[in-house]
């Protein structure tokens, strides 16, 4: 990537699948840093700097659980799309959910791609290595 590394916000509730994400991008060929929220409301105000996340980064990419409390990820992603200074930023939606109905929502809101959680840890931790193989080392991700 470049001398500052990656940014990657991740959006998620499950205390125990942002532990996993976590770890697993500290194993990362990339150099990263990984900012965990826990619900919707969080994520934006940490995208529109808002308390108490004035001086945050501005994400590389986002990884992007849909059901949450407060304000759950189909919102935050309708948000981003909308938004002309977030838009670029890519969105992985990473969740639990195989509704299809789902599925045609997230890329109907402009979601770059959607990725159903496996139960097992080995599968998880093996997405996750996916996504920062391909995310983080294949794509070109768009500067501000």
């Amino acid at each position: 990537m470049n001398a500052r590394g990656v940014t990657i916000l991740l959006v998620e509730d499950n205390p125990g699948d942002a532990r996993l994400t976590i770890e697993a991008f500290k194993e990362a060929k990339v150099r990263n840093r990984l900012v965990h929220v826990k619900d919707g409301a969080e994520a934006l105000a940490f995208l529109y700097r808002e308390e108490p996340y004035t001086h945050a980064p501005r994400p590389d990419l986002i990884l992007l659980d849909l059901n949450m409390p407060r304000k759950d990820g189909r919102e935050v992603l309708q948000h981003i799309k909308a938004d002309p200074r977030l838009r670029r930023i890519p969105v992985v939606v990473l969740t639990t959910s195989q509704a299809e109905q789902d599925v045609q929502r997230a890329y109907n809101l402009n979601a770059n791609c959607y990725i159903t959680k496996p139960v097992d840890l080995d599968q998880f931790l093996n997405v996750i290595r996916c996504i920062e193989e391909f995310w983080l080392t294949i794509v070109k991700l768009p500067t501000e």
